[in-house]
C-alpha cells in the first residue's frame, strides 16, 4: 500500500482539492447540493490520482525516471513497480473517476460526460501515446485548463447550473496556484529532463526564465483570487497564501536546485491548500 500512496503523489493532491473547494463556495447562496461536492472532489482526486499513475507509467517505460532522479522515486523507474501493475492501477483511477462523473451527469446535464470524457483524455495523453504534449512544453496549459477552469467551474456548475464569471476568474486563480506546481516539479527536473529529451516548457525557456514563471504563477494566483472581492470583499483572504508562498518564492529566486527544491515543492503545495482554503472561506462568508 506505501507504494501506491507514493506513486499517487499526495503533495500534487492539493491542485485536485482546491478547485472542488471553491466552485463549491462559489455556489454558495444557489443551494450547495453536499453530495454533489463529494462526488465532484471524487472526481478531481481520482483523476489526478489516475493522471500520475500514467505519468509515472510513461515515463518510467521510456528511461525518463530512472533511479538517479531527484526527488520522490517513481514506481517504473524505480522498479517498485511493474508497467503492468501501474497500467491497472492507472485504470482503476481513471474509472473512479469515469463512474462518479456518470452520476453527476445523470443528476445534472449529459454535457458533463464530455467533459469528464475530455479530462481522463488528457490525463493519458500528458505523457501517453505516441506524441505526448507534456514532452512538448505543454503542460502548464493542461494543468491551467482542467485543474482550473474546468474542474472549478465545474464544481460550481453542478450546484449552480451556470457559468458566473467570478467561477471564471476563481478558477483561472486556482489554475495558477497549480501551474506553479508543475513549474517548480519541472525545474527541478530540467537536467534529467533535456538528458532523455523531455522538452518540458522548463527545458524550453531555460532555468532562469523558468524561476520567474514559478514567481508569476505563485503571485499571480493569490493576486487573481483577491479580484474576486470586487463580487465577495471577503475573498481578499485569499492574499494569507503569501504566509507559504513568500518563503518559497524567495527560495526560487535565490537558486535553489536539485534537493533544495524537494521542500519548495512542498511550500507551493501548502500555498495552494492555504490559499485555497482562504479563498473558499471569503467567498463563503460574502454570500
Amino acid at each position: 500500500m506505501q507504494r501506491w500512496i507514493l506513486g499517487a503523489r499526495p503533495r500534487t493532491l492539493p491542485a485536485a482539492i482546491v478547485p472542488v473547494a471553491v466552485g463549491t463556495a462559489v455556489a454558495a447562496g444557489s443551494g450547495v447540493v453536499w453530495w454533489r461536492a463529494l462526488l465532484a472532489l471524487v472526481v478531481a482526486v481520482a483523476l489526478q490520482v489516475g493522471t500520475n499513475y500514467s505519468n509515472d507509467l510513461a515515463d518510467g517505460v521510456r528511461g525518463t525516471d530512472g533511479p538517479d532522479r531527484t526527488g520522490p522515486l517513481r514506481l517504473v523507474g524505480s522498479g517498485m513497480a511493474s508497467p503492468t501493475e501501474v497500467r491497472l492501477a492507472t485504470g482503476v483511477a481513471f474509472a473512479v473517476a469515469a463512474t462518479a462523473g456518470l452520476s453527476l451527469a445523470i443528476a445534472v446535464t449529459p454535457w458533463l460526460l464530455l467533459v469528464g470524457a475530455a479530462s481522463i483524455a488528457a490525463g493519458w495523453f500528458y505523457t501517453g501515446g505516441p506524441r505526448p504534449y507534456g514532452y512538448l512544453g505543454l503542460g502548464e496549459v493542461f494543468v491551467f485548463v482542467f485543474f482550473g477552469l474546468v474542474a472549478t467551474v465545474g464544481s460550481a456548475y453542478v450546484h449552480a447550473r451556470e457559468i458566473t464569471g467570478l467561477a471564471l476568474l476563481a478558477g483561472s486563480a486556482v489554475g495558477l496556484l497549480a501551474v506553479a506546481l508543475l513549474v517548480v516539479n519541472n525545474l527541478r527536473d530540467i537536467p534529467t529532463d533535456e538528458k532523455v529529451g523531455k522538452r518540458t516548457l522548463a527545458v524550453r525557456i531555460g532555468e532562469r526564465r523558468t524561476r520567474w514563471l514559478y514567481v508569476a504563477m505563485a503571485d499571480g494566483g493569490l493576486v487573481l483570487g483577491s479580484l474576486c472581492a470586487l463580487e465577495r470583499p471577503w475573498a481578499v483572504l485569499v492574499l494569507g497564501g503569501g504566509v507559504t508562498a513568500g518563503p518559497a518564492v524567495r527560495a526560487v529566486l535565490r537558486g535553489a536546485g536539485g534537493a533544495d527544491l524537494v521542500p519548495v515543492l512542498g511550500r507551493t503545495a501548502r500555498t495552494q491548500m492555504l490559499a485555497g482554503a482562504l479563498l473558499a472561506i471569503g467567498l463563503v462568508l460574502s454570500v
